[in-house]
């Protein structure tokens, strides 16, 4: 059978045709047929280099046995040592002689920064201004104190958390337990809202007092100030974790509030939770340390 040339470029014609238009049996072209070799090329002597093959319980290490997993690992543990010398300082320091050494402070602070973004965030949020149900960690109020020493204790046990020395929050539900009626709960809010100068009925707020007196100073004190030793909030300081309208007041008051903080003693060692402690003290919200010096 004869070969069909294209009478213009004399170029074999595949036979192909779309809507008119002729497919020429044209050779690519010469740097494309290079690249493509080189490619190849490139893939085999990659092929028998590098690891690429796997196996059922392995792979083909390739003649240069590299591994990006291993390089991560010895920067890992190089890292490890250059930290060793004052992790073994802080190791054996309390979290307010760290504080108090100027060198170690400022590597708490750095390692406590990176330690927070790692595990603290979700919930306190970048700014650890927190947000509703989860408190706000650069203000002044603390349901257990907001010394070095309490702030390390609550990262490292939790609150209401799985841990055998956990903090215990629980308040009680006043309305779900029947232990006040609706009416009685409208007041105490009233009377809740008036100790921080919040708006409230003035008239619900005088007649609150003596139910609050009867069933709630026995945990935030006679003023409503809180008590640190059973975490019961201050209640008017104006700082508040799940929200401090009327209608939030009365449905706390109602329903109780169980607030949950995980213990991170078994997943972080106890110098980041030193380290986790300075830095959350020197946020702005931190009282004062044991030599008198306030938080950053």
């Amino acid at each position: 059978m004869a070969v069909k040339r294209d009478e213009v470029t004399g170029t074999e014609i595949t036979g192909h045709e779309w809507d008119g238009i002729t497919e020429l049996d044209t050779n690519p072209p010469r740097w494309m047929s290079w690249c493509l070799r080189i490619a190849f090329l490139w893939a085999l002597a990659y092929w028998i280099a590098m690891p690429a093959w796997p196996s059922l319980s392995d792979f083909t290490p390739g003649i240069l046995n590299y591994q990006q997993r291993q390089v991560v690992a010895d920067q890992l543990a190089a890292a490890t040592d250059a930290q060793s010398p004052w992790v073994t300082r802080m190791a054996g320091m309390s979290v307010d002689d760290i504080a108090g050494d100027a060198e170690l402070r400022d590597l708490a602070l750095k390692g406590g920064k990176a330690a927070f973004g790692d595990n603290c965030v979700v919930c306190h949020g970048t700014d650890a201004q927190g947000r509703r149900e989860f408190p706000n960690l650069a203000d002044d109020s603390w349901l257990w104190g907001g010394s070095l020493a309490e702030i390390e204790q609550s990262i490292a046990v939790g609150i209401n958390s799985n841990h055998d020395e956990s903090r215990q929050s629980q308040m009680l539900a006043f309305g779900r337990d029947q232990i006040l009626d609706r009416s009685q709960i409208q007041k105490v809010a009233n009377y809740v809202l008036s100790l921080s100068g919040a708006d409230h009925d003035w008239k619900a707020a005088i007649m609150g007092a003596e139910t609050f007196s009867d069933n709630c100073a026995g945990c935030h004190g006679e003023f409503g100030l809180g008590i640190e030793e059973v975490g019961a909030p201050n209640l008017a300081d104006g700082f508040w974790i799940y929200g401090g309208d009327l209608a939030t007041v009365r449905k706390t008051i109602h329903g109780g509030r169980q607030g949950v903080m995980p213990s991170w003693s078994k997943r972080l060692d106890s110098v980041t939770i030193k380290q986790l402690a300075i830095f959350v003290h020197a946020l702005g919200g931190g009282q004062p340390t044991e030599d008198g010096d306030e938080s950053d």
